[in-house]
This record gives structure tokens, sequence and C-alpha cells, in this order.
């Protein structure tokens, strides 16, 4: 069949192929090889300028240009190349490595630096390190953006609405009311907590040999300090350094960094599922668009499309995220190549996450606030003032105030009337008693307005 976006195997690359347009870059294989050329080309610079490998002279200035261009210039062409050699070796780690050569070999200036390409690596050196600056950069680049531009939404919602009484549902019963900006408040602060986390997170990589002891390295150079060379290379990658591993960088980090995009997706999964119910109250509208059909059938229909799509491709990110932290720190002995066929796939994860997040932000932007809908339920339900009622009567010593409150309201259809009724007969001072006659439930939100202001 074709290479047409319908006969696409995954919805990723079909259906939402321009929604994860961004991520192209960076997990797809064209991103993995153009990561794998740089710190080749890198790592041959830091030796070049390491004063004990006398056997590779520092590079000029113009020499240094010209290496790093092979990496800065690098495009699909340069992709197909490395996939022909491949054809060849069968290993695409090692094709990279000719393909660098290949480059390089027909400069004579450059031609004794042929041999120190890959010098000393195992392919995993070259790899652990190309997934760690993929994650960085989808980090910085896509993924923090896109939250971000969540939070802002809520945050915008969560002011505007901050003094608008919504009735709670705990146990999805009338509850003590709230507001709708101080719920919203409630996940911007959950979502701000794990952003934080999750933009702290160091990505470890590592370069050190065969099996994590510089074997190599220390048999053909053993006056250098491999220890503090590969530190210092590591780093300059803009990476965390682990120092102990085996042949593979053990992929804690890789973990911590999978968890923290699937607590961030576990709370937006709470928000898609909970704007879900407040459109179905009616709490919300959505703004209409023409030419679009919510049902087959039934024409009246305007479906929370975008909150369902979100808590579905949440929910394929996250199985993936779970699987990624749970498998990759697993290897057996010094290594096996189980993780390899699984790291190749962590962009489908941060690619239904980015489907998620651009239909939760579609969504968010839809949505407008239908506040006579919030006070009809907020005026059906005067038995969520049997909280301050109680409160009240249990400062000021009235007997048994839980059990007279439970009596009256549980389970039974509470008025305005009936409420001020029993307020009425209730042995308090004048100005308690008059602040209970004048409470409303729209008026008993606490400090739920400054609560939502302050986020």
């Amino acid at each position: 069949m074709s290479t047409h976006a319908l006969t696409a195997l995954s919805p990723l690359d079909g259906r939402y192929a321009a929604k994860v347009e961004p991520l192209r870059p960076v997990f797809s294989e064209f991103g993995l090889m153009h990561r794998r050329v740089r710190v080749e080309i890198e790592w041959l610079l830091a030796l070049a300028a390491e004063p004990g490998v006398a056997e590779l002279p520092p590079f000029s200035g113009a020499q240094v240009e010209q290496l790093r261009a092979i990496a800065d210039g690098f495009g699909v062409e340069d992709g197909e190349r490395i996939k022909a050699i491949e054809a060849t070796t069968n290993h695409d780690v090692k094709a990279v490595e000719y393909f660098i050569k290949e480059r390089i070999g027909a400069d004579p200036a450059l031609a004794q630096a042929r041999e120190f390409v890959h010098f000393a690596c195992t392919s995993e050196d070259i790899n652990n390190l190309s997934y760690a600056l993929m994650l960085r950069d989808a980090r910085a680049g896509v993924l923090l953006p896109a939250i971000d531009g969540i939070v802002a939404r809520l945050r915008a919602l969560a002011r505007a609405n901050a003094a608008l009484p919504m009735l709670s549902r705990t146990h999805g019963q009338t509850a003590s009311p709230t507001t709708l900006g101080k719920e919203l408040a409630n996940v911007v602060a959950r979502l701000e907590r794990q952003r934080a986390q999750f933009a702290a997170l160091t990505v470890p990589g590592k370069i050190n040999g065969a099996v994590g002891n510089y074997n190599a390295h220390a048999v053909a150079y053993p006056e250098v300090d491999w220890q503090a060379f590969s530190r210092r290379f590591v780093e300059s990658l803009g990476l965390e350094w682990n120092a102990y591993t085996t042949q593979i960088e053990p992929h804690d980090g890789v973990a911590e960094y999978c968890d923290a995009v699937r607590r961030l997706n576990v709370i937006l999964i709470d928000l898609a599922r909970d704007v879900w119910g407040y459109i179905s109250l009616g709490y919300f509208r959505q703004a209409l668009k023409a030419g679009e059909v919510g049902s087959s059938t039934m024409p009246h229909k305007v479906n929370p499309i975008d909150f369902e799509n979100a808590e579905g491709n949440l929910g394929l990110a996250n199985a993936l995220l779970g699987h990624f932290a749970g498998k990759l720190p697993i290897s057996r002995w010094q290594r096996d190549l189980t993780d390899s066929t699984v790291l190749r796939a962590l962009g489908t994860a941060f690619g239904h996450t980015l489907v998620a997040l651009e239909s939760l932000a579609k969504g968010l932007g839809k949505l407008s606030v239908n506040p006579e809908r919030l006070a009809a339920d907020l005026d059906a339900s005067w038995e969520v003032l049997a909280e301050a009622v109680q409160t009240v009567m249990r400062r000021y010593g009235l007997p048994e105030p839980y059990e007279q409150l439970k009596a009256l309201t549980r389970g039974q259809g509470i008025t305005r009337e009936s409420m001020r009724a029993f307020i009425e007969g209730l042995q308090l001072p004048a100005e308690a008693k008059q602040r209970l006659l004048d409470l409303a439930p729209g008026g008993y939100t606490g400090l739920a307005e400054t609560l939502a202001k302050g986020i």
C-alpha cells in the first residue's frame, strides 16, 4: 500500500499527524540519528582537545566548524545514507560511525581523525546520550509549553469565575458550596506542583565503555583521567553524569521522567472527567462551530468530544509511560537488548500526551459558563446549609446540633422556608441568628473566592 496518511498503522502518523508535528524532529528515527551524529562529533572534538590523546592533534577553528556542520546540517538525505549503510552493517550505531568517517574521509586535513570516531565507545554510550537529549529537547521545546498553555487557560478561568458560586458534590451528593473558580484553581495548583517536579528532573547520561569500567580507554591511554573526562563530556551536553553503570545507563532517569509526565496526565484525566460532568450538568456551554455534527442521528447534540478525546489519549499515553517506567530500569546482568525496542516507542507516549493537551486546550477554549444553571442548582439545595447551622449551634452550646440537623435534612427535601423556620426556633444570640437567616447556598462559599484569586 501507499504511505498516505490514510494507510498509517498508528493514528499519530495518520489522523493526528498534524497535531504531533512538533515531536517529529525529536522522537522520529531521524531525530535519533541526528542526535547520535551530534554525540559522535562532540566526542571526537573532546578527544582532540584532550592533551593526553597525543595521536589526535587539536582541530583548527575551521575544522571544528566543519565537523559540527555535519551535525548542524543533518538532513533527511543524510538519514537515508545512514539507512543505506545500515542495510550492510545491520547495526544502526555502526552505520552512524561509518557515515561520519565517510563524510570526513575525503578531507586530508581530517583523515587522521577517522579512527577516533567512536573511539572506545560501545553503542550504548552514544544511544543513552542521544535519548537523553531527545527527552531534554522534548520537555523544553514541546511538552512544557503545551502544559503551560493548559495551566494559563485554567488560571484565567479560575480568576474570572473566582466569585461564581457552585454546588459541590461529594460522593455524587450535594455538599457545601464552592465557587467555580476555586475548583479550577485546585487543578492549577496540582498541575503546577507536578510541572515543577518535571521541569527540575535531571536527565542522566554516561560514556564509559563496554561494561561501564573504561576498559578500552584505560588500556589505550592509561595516563588520562577518564572519569573526569567522561564527566566533563556528559555535562557539556547539558546532562547529569552517571558514574556507575553497566554497559547501559540504567534508565532510572527515563523512568523518573515518564513517571512525572504520567502524574501530570493523571491530573489532566481528572480534569477532563470533571469538566465533562459539568458540561453534562449544564454548568458549561460549548461554543458551536458551523458545519459540525454532534451525532449521526440526534441533531440536537453538542458532545464534549475534546475532553473525551483528551481522556482517551491520556489513558493510552499513561499505559505506555507506566510500561517504560517499570521495564526500562531492568536489564539482565550487564546488558540485554530489551530496552532498545522499548526506547524507540517513547515518542508514541508523548505523541498521545500532546494530542490530549491540544484537545484540552481546544475544549477549554470553547467553554462558556452558564451562571443561571449554577444558581438554579444552588437554590434547589438548601440542605447544604445544615453544616453552617449545626456549626454555629455548637459554638453556642445548643444540645445535639448535628443530630438535630441530621433529623431535619438527611434524605429529605429542604426549602428556604423550612430551613428558616428551623433557624427561627433556635436559642441563639440575635446577631448569630440573623447571620444564619441571611445565608443562602450561593453565599456559603467560605474563602473560595479569595483562594481562587490567589492562584
